[in-house]
């Protein structure tokens, strides 16, 4: 099994953002924004954007493949990449989560590079998630912990509240989100939507919400960054209905994924989920 170097990692993905700031620094309106390139191999539209972010990821990923590292990439628009014959190790990549809020020019966007020993969720042991907006850096490595910047993230108990004062929410379409609403009536005093799968589930790790769900289901390149993020923190993370090793990368597979700080508030938000179709 191919170790981890969390510390090679972690300065490749702060040049991938690097040189991302750049790209947005060059396209500040909507107009300078809204140009699209296709499909991506996820199947939605790609903004030229996308592909250029997802550029400069492979420009770094192909200087660790250049020193002799093997390992399978998984990205959103490219689909699977190998370097070196592959195995060894997995990389899940979203280069920009958060692609409409990029288009229509909001703040909050992020950069997501999970690095795993295995094909799983379970095996993931490295995460990196930067939120554009507020410049905030989420890494975490597996068994060492969880940061923002360099403060490591502790989830505090709650205040004992059976009311959970803020959720999250992503991927807000109305008439998917309504059933939600009915089953967290009463028991949810605000809703948050951020627009970024990557941030809100990495949100969860430092207290900012007690717990969040998606109404839609998700891919592995979506969440798998995050959601070691927030399991380092203290977090629970609920992804699809079979555990963490059940869930693997390829991005024909969708899952939902669900998270809270307590048990308790898990079970709620489980609860609210609509029985499917």
């Amino acid at each position: 099994m191919a170790a981890i170097d969390g510390e090679a990692w972690l300065s490749a993905c702060r040049r991938m953002v690097t040189g991302q700031k750049l790209l947005f620094e060059d396209a500040v309106t909507i107009a300078d924004r809204h140009h699209y390139e296709g499909l991506g191999e996820g199947g939605d539209r790609t903004l030229r954007l996308d592909r250029q972010c997802e550029d400069l990821v492979f420009a770094e990923l192909e200087g660790l493949a250049a020193d002799g590292l093997a390992f399978t990439v998984i990205s959103e628009e490219r689909g699977t990449v190998e370097f070196n014959g592959g195995a060894g190790l997995w990389v899940v990549v979203d280069p920009i989560d958060g692609s409409l809020n990029v288009r229509r020019t909001l703040p909050e966007h992020s950069l997501s590079i999970a690095v795993a020993t295995g094909p799983d969720m379970a095996a993931v042991g490295f995460g990196y998630v930067y939120d554009f907006g507020p410049d905030e850096e989420f890494h975490a490595l597996a068994g060492q912990g969880a940061f923002l910047g360099e403060r490591r993230l502790e989830l505090g108990a709650p205040d004992g509240s059976e009311l959970m004062e803020l959720v999250g929410v992503e991927g807000a379409e109305p008439t998917m989100l309504e059933p939600w609403l009915e089953g967290l009536s009463g028991k949810v005093y605000r809703l948050r939507c951020v627009g970024s799968l990557a941030i809100t589930v990495a949100w969860l790790g430092t207290g900012r919400i007690d717990a969040m769900f998606s109404p839609h289901t998700s891919r592995s390149v979506d969440v798998a960054a995050a959601q070691l993020i927030a399991r380092e923190a203290g977090v629970l993370i609920e992804l699809g209905d079979n555990g963490l090793d059940r869930v693997g990368f390829p991005l024909d597979q969708r899952f939902t994924v669900l998270g809270a700080a307590t048990a308790e508030w898990l079970d709620v938000v489980r609860a609210a989920r609509p029985d499917p179709a």
